[in-house]
């Protein structure tokens, strides 16, 4: 793959060949970040999996760098008020259901109560496709709606395996406080290594490298922690 010259003057900086602590391979990402924007900084792990299995889950980063998430809920008429006092943007059942099916997809999560399900699983062409499918997995389908929408307004974010065994997700700013992305870092890779399948007792997270939007990737060095 060839880069372009400020891809290849920002990696010549380093030498990407070695592994940091995270702490040190943070620093570099944003050091080595050439773009106008304020680029996101994206953790990379490939796991040791087979596929008979699957990692997927959701975590609250110490420190949150989005903006604030518009939530749809999908629930009976009698629980519209509820929704909406916990934060939700958008409540209601059959005629969310519809706007849905009809191509609107103005809100960033939908969150359902396990009575609509039967009829929020009919989008499924739709939301699937986005990524917006509630699932009870990622705590997105459930009848406590106030401490969902609490949690996702937090900045609960969810994380998945992609077919190669590579989980990979935001976990910052370059413009952040280097401490705080490293922090972040760390809770993610705590939280990713609980998810080892049974029989996996070592290894289980292969490798991690951290990259800006535009970067070059750092390579984390496991062994040395922060």
């Amino acid at each position: 793959m060839k880069h372009g010259k400020q891809y290849r003057a920002s990696a010549a900086k380093f030498d990407l060949t070695k592994k940091y602590t995270v702490s040190a391979a943070c620093k570099m990402v944003q050091e080595m970040k050439f773009a106008k924007f304020d680029e996101t900084v994206e953790a990379h792990i490939n796991l040791k999996m087979d596929k008979s299995t699957s990692v997927r889950d959701t975590l609250v980063f110490p420190n949150q760098f989005k903006g604030e998430k518009k939530v749809l809920v999908f629930c009976k008429d009698d629980r519209v008020k509820e929704a909406l006092d916990a934060g939700a943007a958008f409540a209601g059942s059959d005629e969310y259901i519809e706007k849905v099916k009809g191509g609107w997809l103005d809100f960033d999560i939908a969150v359902a109560t396990p009575d609509m399900m039967k009829d929020v699983g009919r989008l499924g062409m739709v939301l699937g496709r986005k990524g917006l499918m509630p699932n009870p997995k990622t705590g997105t389908v459930t009848n406590d709606i106030t401490a969902a929408i609490s949690e996702l307004k937090k900045g609960r974010t969810e994380y998945r395996a992609d077919k190669t065994g590579v989980v990979h997700i935001a976990v910052g700013k370059v413009s952040m406080d280097t401490a705080k992305i490293a922090e972040n870092v760390n809770v993610l890779i705590s939280e990713v290594g609980k998810k080892a399948p049974n029989g996996v007792v070592s290894n289980f997270i292969q490798s991690v490298s951290l990259s800006s939007t535009m970067g070059p990737g750092v390579w984390v060095d496991m062994k040395e922690g922060e």
